[in-house]
Order: structure tokens, then C-alpha cells, then sequence
């Protein structure tokens, strides 16, 4: 995502200023707060997952600076963003384990704050739907996508009445720490539980034991795109400027 700003923004001869979060809301804020005071033209944001208030963000709109958000979208209204359709990628995925013969489907979300979290639950709903199969809400557990939030996930997911064959998880990080924690519970990874996820992360294909498939998100051109509507927001903000 960063390179597909970062050469977009170029291109357009402009400088990125980067600060990351590291999923820290308040972290988050204050590097919200010190773009606004060094008056950047415009800001691109892919929100913590630990962030509930939004005010530095609506700060951002009176102060006049354009907002544009990617891959992690707040539950805002009147927002410019660019994501992928997870509410497709999730019944790919979902039916891409039923026709490999899986009827009892786990999935390991995210938290419900996020927008890819209700889109990822609503896909695993419409593919059950699909397939004619009965959705089970136990069969979905939320995760705060820590290594923690992932094996409690796990752990709930292996006590369920119906003991899953497969797991969608929200992605490669998670899938790789789920991996892990089968692995611990004795379980055959590919045989007596499978993993599909999102990709995001390169080095799951060094991993011994890597999700069977990862529904690409195309980060470069997420990221791109993001500019691209960023600058046409600026671009109009400097029309609308009285001269």
C-alpha cells in the first residue's frame, strides 16, 4: 500500500509524510494532530484496529484538509475510501472450502468495529445462503487479531458442538498464529482442519504450513488508487480557494 502511494504521490510531485500507529489509538491521534499542524494538503489513512473515537478525523474536515481511507474504514459517514469488496472475496473463499467438501466452516473475525468485519460476516452469510447450508453464529468468533484474540478464537472454535473442518480467518497473520495453535492441539493441518485467509502477508509462503488459499487485496493499487482520489480532492480544494 505505502509503495502505491508513495509512487502516485510522486508522480504527482508531492512528498509523503508517514507515521504509523502501530494500533495504538492514541498514537493515531497524535499523528493526526501533527500532519493538521504542519498544514499537509491532505491525508490517507488506513485506521488502527484499536480506534473507537473519531474526532481527530473530523478535525481534520474543519481544519479543511481532505480524508481519504484505505483497507481499515471507519464507521463514518461521508467518507472518501477505497477498499476491496470483502463481502466477495469472503463467499470466495467460504465457497471455495464447500466445494472442496467442508460443511462445518469456521470463521475468525475481527473486531466488530471495523467495516471489513461486517463485510467478512456478511459474505460467510450469503455463501451459506448460497450453498443452502444453516448459519451458525457460534461458527463465527470476533478477535482483536492479537496472538492472544486468535488462540481464544481458536480455542472457542475447537469447543463448538460442531467441531470445524475449516476456518476462514480475517488474515495471513491470524491464519499463521490459528496454524500454530492446531498445530499444538495435535491437529493435521490440510487434513483434519484447513485454512483460508486474506493475503497480506509475503511471508506466509515461506511458512511450513501456509493457509491453502489467501483471497488477494491488491495493497499496490489500493494504495494507488487512495492518491489518486486524495489529489482530486485537493486539486478541487485549490479551485474552490478564493483567489
Amino acid at each position: 500500500s505505502i509503495s502505491g502511494i508513495e509512487d502516485t504521490a510522486e508522480k504527482n510531485k508531492y512528498t509523503v509524510l508517514l507515521g504509523q500507529s502501530h494500533d495504538s489509538e492514541e498514537r493515531e491521534i497524535k499523528i493526526v494532530e501533527t500532519m493538521k499542524n504542519h498544514r499537509v494538503d491532505g491525508v490517507i489513512i488506513s485506521i488502527s484496529k484499536n480506534t473507537v473515537n473519531y474526532e481527530h478525523f473530523e478535525s481534520l474536515k474543519k481544519y479543511g484538509i481532505p480524508v481519504v481511507f484505505f483497507d481499515r474504514i471507519p464507521k463514518m459517514n461521508d467518507i472518501h475510501y477505497v477498499a476491496c469488496n470483502m463481502i466477495s472475496g469472503t463467499i470466495q473463499a467460504v465457497i471455495y472450502l464447500i466445494k472442496k467438501g467442508h460443511r462445518v466452516i469456521g470463521m475468525i473475525n475481527g473486531p466488530e468495529k471495523l467495516f471489513a468485519t461486517q463485510e467478512r460476516k456478511e459474505g460467510y452469510m450469503q455463501s451459506m445462503a448460497k450453498s443452502r447450508l444453516k448459519f451458525d453464529p457460534s461458527l463465527v468468533v470476533n478477535s482483536d487479531l492479537t496472538l492472544a484474540g486468535t488462540q481464544m478464537a481458536m480455542e472457542e472454535l475447537l469447543r463448538s458442538k460442531r467441531k470445524p473442518t475449516a476456518i476462514v480467518a480475517f488474515n495471513d497473520y491470524v491464519a499463521l498464529d490459528a496454524i500454530q495453535f492446531a498445530l499444538k492441539r495435535k491437529k493435521k493441518i490440510n487434513k483434519d482442519i484447513c485454512f483460508v485467509s486474506f493475503a497480506n502477508l509475503p511471508i506466509s509462503t515461506y511458512s511450513a504450513y501456509p493457509p491453502l488459499a489467501s483471497v488477494e487485496q491488491h495493497p499496490y493499487v489500493q494504495g494507488q488508487k487512495a492518491t489518486e482520489i486524495l489529489i482530486e480532492l485537493m486539486n478541487k480544494n485549490k479551485d474552490e480557494t478564493p483567489q
